[in-house]
């Protein structure tokens, strides 16, 4: 047996034993992180091209960012899809208040990556109130304020941006995946967003005023 073939079939025996299933289900299940999903993470790796191949037929793409260490799946522009092909990955209206918080966190984010060799950023709840309260209009009425921003931070927990830390409740992770879909070109409209959002805020206290 030549040294090409043996290395041939040792990773074809290596393949063999990975598992593309548990990847695909884990995929279909939100973000692959490589720091909590370790098992469909090493599979992932190594599987790429199976799991590219298996998604590309409903329309979908496997974003792998293994520096980061995160996947997930994404919608092939409309162009490269067969019109019968449905939309298997939703796509989500942000509220403001959402897309505030999303683009502050991603802020933070760019600079915490500029000044420290860790990568974990980690808020507590008080630091996500004080960083979004430096945006908004001022309010008279401050436990409304506080709630409604709490309220956020949970919307901002389901979407999987951030992630409680664990025996922490009031303390969050911000998960690095933000980076994959909060851009350069979104953060660049961010003094827009913020102006329609604080439009939005003012007429809602006006119209309050009014009743």
């Amino acid at each position: 047996m030549t040294p090409t073939t043996a290395a041939t079939r040792r990773t074809a025996i290596a393949h063999s034993e990975l598992d593309l299933s548990h990847v695909v289900v884990q995929l279909m299940k939100g973000v692959v992180y490589r720091d909590s999903h370790e098992r469909a993470w090493r599979h992932l790796v190594q599987l790429q091209t199976q799991a590219r191949d298996y998604f590309d037929v409903m329309g979908l793409t496997v974003v792998v960012d293994e520096a980061e260490g995160y996947a997930f799946l994404r919608s092939l522009p409309h162009d490269e899809t067969d019109d019968a092909v449905p939309r298997l990955v939703a796509r989500r209206t942000l509220s403001f208040p959402v897309s505030l918080l999303l683009a502050l966190l991603r802020k933070k984010l760019a600079e915490f990556d500029a000044s420290d060799s860790d990568t974990r950023l980690v808020l507590t709840r008080e630091q996500i109130v004080e960083t979004v309260r430096l945006f908004v209009p001022d309010s008279s009425n401050e436990a409304r304020l506080v709630d409604q921003i709490d309220t956020t931070i949970g919307k901002v927990v389901d979407l999987g941006f951030l992630r409680r830390v664990k025996g922490q409740e009031t303390t969050y992770e911000v998960r690095r995946v933000l980076k994959a879909f909060v851009d350069g070109q979104w953060l660049g409209e961010f003094d827009r967003r913020l102006a329609d959002y604080a439009r939005s805020l003012n007429l809602d206290e006006a119209e309050e005023a009014g009743q």
